[in-house]
């Protein structure tokens, strides 16, 4: 698993939060989506995200050669609420884990 900690709290948050309604505390901790999203474009993906009002600033879409790999025509999966370690690839969850080891909170 993969996890970063907080330079100013000490908190440490897994990856997973950038996909989380109520990650990073609710969007209260230091919010590390776009760290997330910079290490998936360092790979050759087209990462997209956003506040979600008053909560978490979150990933709703992930994309590499035209192919979306978010579950955006699914509802059986409810992005911001459902973990992503159910509906992302094993290949994007593979490059997250292994640049940030898991030693923290999970979201869900």
């Amino acid at each position: 698993m993969a996890c970063d900690k907080c330079e100013h709290c000490g908190n440490r948050y897994h990856w997973s939060h950038a996909f989380s309604k109520f990650g990073y505390d609710d969007g209260d901790g230091k919010i590390e989506t776009p760290k997330i999203a910079e290490l998936l474009e360092s790979e050759g993906y087209e990462v997209c995200y956003g506040r979600w009002l008053a909560h978490n600033t979150l990933i709703f879409s992930i994309k590499k050669n035209g192919m979306e790999f978010m579950p955006r025509n699914n509802s059986a999966i409810r992005i911001g609420y459902d973990d992503p370690t159910i509906y992302l690839p094993e290949d994007i969850q593979a490059i997250l884990n292994s640049k940030m080891p898991f030693t923290g909170v999970f979201p869900y």
